[in-house]
């Protein structure tokens, strides 16, 4: 429902933009973009073609291009970037926390990112610095390196003068990291419990050392999924030695967690989450040309095992009418499968420990679906072209091609991330492969040795 919400309220955002854009009331516009936050207004930008996005993006509030760069897609925000001077560039980044910085960073103009690290204070330059030496999609290039810790040593009230003379906090600050003298972490304590207990209470006996510290070189889909299993807002990272290097806060989990869902249902066609909506149509060309013609390939098998029984189809002309049935459910019902296991895998609940048991369960589905479907099926073709033998054939090959779907819809992911493939881009043209193989094969050859006796 909130989804739906969400979904209403920016096409409504978007109508009213575009007839303001194009009655040519500019005032409107900037009032409207100016009302919104900066992920709303990234959200805009990515639905606006080019003309209508350049007139919006000089409409926003210097003070969060920053914010809205931060939000929207690769593509997208090179548009943005070619768009504005170096030193709007300089502005809009300076101020950015250094985890989003290091979002940004590298799409930035080199003579950009020398103006941007001589704009920063020693210390944000080398926090910047450290970020980066971590790979993408882990925890150290999650991290914030911008944190307050506290020692065990001290008391309620010391600490408590401390945050007064810090002045602010970072933003998702709901725990105050405990270290060591070495910086090693030890636990964390609640603002909470900081404002709830007497002045002279030892810091020691509030820490709470239950929750662990993510590795800096953990995954981020592991970050998102702990963070989702226990409803944290922040996180602590530390190196091998567990020296406290940052943490992870919920606003970038929420962004990984929708980069994932995105990844998943574009990657299937062939897409990149990144690109954007309103790319030239040479760049847009370009990429899915590459999908369409991997997809002719596999349709050429499909097509070979068609011309295989080319003198069965010439001879009995409801073969050729009723082949495609066959092939489309088991394409349909692996498409079933395929889905459950990535979204699985991507959650980490499948594992060498209950792959067979899933297999078992899946062929057992696929069977009773089978078994059910293809007495329908054969009972429309018996009426339809009076031959009960063709109905034996066409039950008999969607069962067994219905089945086939279920092993591959298991299998195939699992063999893809094995040889180090992602699941979600190649599982769906590999799997409708052999479905298609499959389907064409059993029908036809059932039929030749059934119908052509």
């Amino acid at each position: 429902m909130a989804e739906a919400v969400r979904h209403d309220k920016t096409a409504r955002q978007l109508r009213l933009l575009s007839d303001a854009l194009d009655s040519g009331r500019l005032g409107p516009v900037k009032r409207l973009v100016n009302t919104l936050s900066p992920a709303e207004i990234g959200n805009l930008l990515e639905s606006l073609p080019h003309g209508k996005r350049v007139v919006v993006w000089g409409l926003v509030d210097p003070e969060d291009d920053g914010e809205v760069l931060v939000h929207v897609g690769d593509e997208v925000r090179e548009s943005l970037l070619a768009d504005m001077d170096p030193d709007e560039i300089v502005a809009a980044v300076e101020d950015l926390d250094i985890d989003d910085l290091a979002d940004l960073v590298e799409d930035l103009p080199d003579t950009v990112i020398d103006e941007v690290l001589k704009s920063m204070d020693r210390d944000n330059r080398e926090r910047l610095e450290q970020v980066l030496s971590y790979p993408e999609d882990t925890a150290g290039r999650l991290m914030n390196p911008d944190v307050v810790t506290v020692r065990a040593d001290t008391t309620v009230d010391v600490v408590l003068r401390y945050l007064r003379l810090r002045g602010e906090l970072p933003e998702h600050t709901d725990y105050l990291y405990v270290v060591s003298r070495r910086h090693q972490y030890l636990g964390r304590i609640g603002l909470a419990q900081l404002l709830t207990h007497e002045a002279g209470t030892p810091i020691n006996q509030l820490v709470d050392s239950e929750q662990t510290a993510f590795d800096v070189d953990e995954s981020a889909a592991e970050v998102a999924r702990q963070f989702s299993d226990h409803d944290w807002l922040s996180a602590p990272v530390v190196d091998d030695n567990h020296v406290l290097l940052g943490r992870i806060t919920v606003d970038d989990v929420v962004d990984i967690i929708r980069e994932q869902a995105e990844h998943q249902a574009l990657s299937a066609a062939g897409l990149d989450e990144d690109e954007d909506l309103f790319s030239p149509a040479r760049r847009a060309f370009r990429r899915r040309l590459v999908w369409l013609g991997i997809n002719l390939g596999t349709a050429f098998i499909a097509a070979g095992v068609i011309g295989r029984f080319e003198a069965a189809i010439e001879e009995i002309v409801a073969l050729a009418i009723l082949m495609p049935i066959v092939a489309g459910m088991g394409g349909n019902a692996g498409t079933q499968v395929l889905a459950l296991m990535i979204r699985g895998l991507a959650l980490g609940q499948i594992g060498g420990s209950n792959v067979e048991i899933l297999l078992r369960k899946e062929l057992g589905v696929a069977l009773i679906n089978g078994l059910v479907l293809g007495v329908g099926l054969g009972l429309i073709v018996l009426l339809w072209f009076r031959d009960p033998m063709l109905s034996l054939v066409i039950g008999t090959a969607l069962t067994i091609n219905l089945l086939t779907a279920a092993a591959g819809g298991v299998l195939v992911p699992l063999t893809l991330k094995r040889l180090g493939f992602d699941p979600a881009l190649a599982g769906g043209v590999v799997l409708t492969t052999l479905t298609d193989v499959m389907g064409f094969l059993g029908f036809l050859g059932l039929a030749t040795l059934i119908l052509l006796r």
